[in-house]
């Protein structure tokens, strides 16, 4: 635990276990609620190996704090981001479904994750449709992101922790922990995300727009 009472994260990974009903464990993609509230039926499958992009083998996007990262501007419309990917079909898509007293309605798409380009797009709906409200770069294939010359996708997760962490203070911001447990400066929407690599973990970052709730 550092001094100011962020805990730090590790470079590798340890083993757990969740412990399940019956019904969950027989076939957990078909047992409430995970087929009530999300959309699993073109879920991605592990290939068995942990693939991590080499730096020259990266695109490089840049990010306007609150407004873009890359090609995708906060607020595009489902079609406007796949136009913006040069056509690009969503791996699988994640979503939830709105409940009234006679069951579960309409499905609400939430997130569609982009292999081929190695980041997600998380929608909301302040206009009663879809739009882009925040994009988490993955840290195994994604683009290359920096802020100030800090490059915040691909490398050992605690060397970037610290790193920005370093350069939020130097800039006088407010600095946040987010839910997954990275840092990030509080006025500029943007947190430091952990991405497995079988027993290790390498960086990725999630950048959002104004008013959307991280999570």
């Amino acid at each position: 635990m550092s001094p100011d009472g962020y805990a730090e994260r590790w470079d590798t990974v340890i083993t757990d276990v969740l412990l399940v009903g019956s019904e969950l464990a027989e076939d957990p993609y078909a047992a409430a609620p995970v087929i009530e509230w999300h959309d699993i039926r073109d879920a991605e499958t592990n290939p068995g190996a942990w693939p991590v992009a080499s730096a020259q083998d990266r695109l490089r996007w840049d990010w306007t704090p609150l407004e873009r990262v890359g090609p995708l501007r906060f607020g595009m419309t489902t079609h406007q981001v796949h136009a913006a990917l040069h056509g690009a079909a969503p791996a699988n898509r994640r979503g939830w479904h709105q409940w009234s007293g006679h069951g579960a309605q309409q499905w609400y798409l939430s997130e569609e994750r982009f292999n081929t380009t190695g980041v997600s797009a998380h929608y909301w709906y302040p206009e009663g449709f879809p739009t882009l409200a925040a994009v988490t770069v993955h840290g195994r294939t994604g683009p290359q992101v920096g802020w100030d010359g800090i490059p915040l996708i691909g490398r050992t997760l605690s060397e970037v922790d610290a790193e920005v962490i370093r350069n939020i203070e130097k800039r006088g911001l407010g600095w946040l922990v987010h839910c997954d447990g990275g840092p990030g400066p509080e006025e500029l929407n943007m947190s430091v995300r952990a991405t497995r690599a079988a027993d290790t973990v390498v960086s990725g970052a999630r950048f959002f727009a104004p008013d959307w709730e991280n999570h």
